[in-house]
C-alpha cells in the first residue's frame, strides 16, 4: 500500500471501526470516532511504514481497468507461525463476485511459503456475510468474545 491509498484506507477504517465499536460497545460515536483513530494510530504510527504490520490494497481487473475493490491488514507472529487478521474488507459494488475468497487464497499461499502454519481472525456477531465466508474457506469457531457494560 501507498501513503496515498493510505489516507483512504485510514478513512474507511475510522467511519467502519467506530460504528463497530458503537454498536458491540454503546458507545457514543464520538467516542467511537476517537477509539477508532487511537487505535490506528497505535498500529500505524509510521503510516504504511509501521513496523509489525502488513496493509495491502486488494486490487482487480473490473471493466478493464485495475482497481483497489478492498483492504487486508494483517500481522505475523513468527514465535508461534500464525498470521491474525486485523480487518479485512471488500468495498460493496465488488461483494459476492470472489474477490474476497481470492484474496483470502492468495493470502494463505504467501503465508504459507513464508513458514505461517494458521490464521486467526475476529468476526463481528452481527457479520453473518463475513463468518459464511470465512467458514466456506475452512476456518473454524475456536470461542467467543464477550463483553458487559458495568454502569
Amino acid at each position: 500500500m501507498r501513503q496515498e491509498e493510505f489516507l483512504s484506507y485510514r478513512d474507511y477504517f475510522i467511519a467502519d471501526y467506530s460504528q463497530e465499536i458503537s454498536l458491540n460497545y454503546s458507545r457514543t460515536m464520538a467516542d467511537s470516532v476517537s477509539i477508532a483513530e487511537q487505535d490506528l494510530l497505535r498500529s500505524f504510527p509510521d503510516g504504511v511504514e509501521s513496523k509489525g504490520q502488513e496493509l495491502v490494497c486488494i486490487e482487480a481487473k473490473v471493466a478493464g481497468q485495475i482497481i483497489v475493490v478492498g483492504y487486508l491488514w494483517y500481522t505475523i507472529n513468527i514465535e508461534d507461525q500464525t498470521a491474525f487478521i486485523c480487518d479485512f474488507y471488500i468495498t460493496e459494488p465488488h461483494r459476492s463476485k470472489q474477490f474476497g475468497r481470492h484474496a483470502m487464497s492468495e493470502l494463505e499461499e504467501q503465508l504459507k511459503n513464508n513458514g505461517i502454519h494458521q490464521i486467526k481472525l475476529r468476526v463481528a456477531y452481527y457479520n453473518k456475510r463475513a463468518f459464511a465466508l470465512y467458514e466456506k474457506i475452512g476456518f473454524v469457531v475456536t470461542g467467543y468474545n464477550m463483553s458487559k457494560n458495568i454502569v
